[in-house]
C-alpha cells in the first residue's frame, strides 16, 4: 500500500517536472522558427545576435532540466 502511493506521488512529481521541460522544448521550437523567417530582418537591425544567443540559452536550459530529470529518475528521487 505504501509502495503504491510512493509510485504515485512520483508519478506526479515526474510529470510535474517534464510538462515545463516539454514547454521549453516548444519554446526552442517556436522561437526557432522565429528566427529563421525573420532572420534577414533582424539582421538589418543588428538584432540577431541577440535573437540567437537567447535561442540557445532556452536549449541549454531545456537539456539541462532534461539531464536534471534524467538524473532524479536515475536516483529514485522522482
Amino acid at each position: 500500500m505504501e509502495v503504491e502511493m510512493l509510485n504515485n506521488k512520483n508519478m506526479k512529481l515526474r510529470i510535474g517536472w517534464i510538462i515545463p521541460n516539454v514547454f521549453m522544448y516548444l519554446l526552442f521550437i517556436g522561437v526557432g522558427t522565429f528566427v529563421l523567417i525573420n532572420a534577414d530582418g533582424l539582421r538589418d537591425i543588428h538584432r540577431l545576435g541577440i535573437w540567437v544567443f537567447m535561442l540557445l540559452l532556452i536549449l541549454f536550459a531545456a537539456l539541462f532540466g532534461s539531464y536534471r530529470i534524467w538524473t532524479w529518475i536515475k536516483q529514485g528521487k522522482i
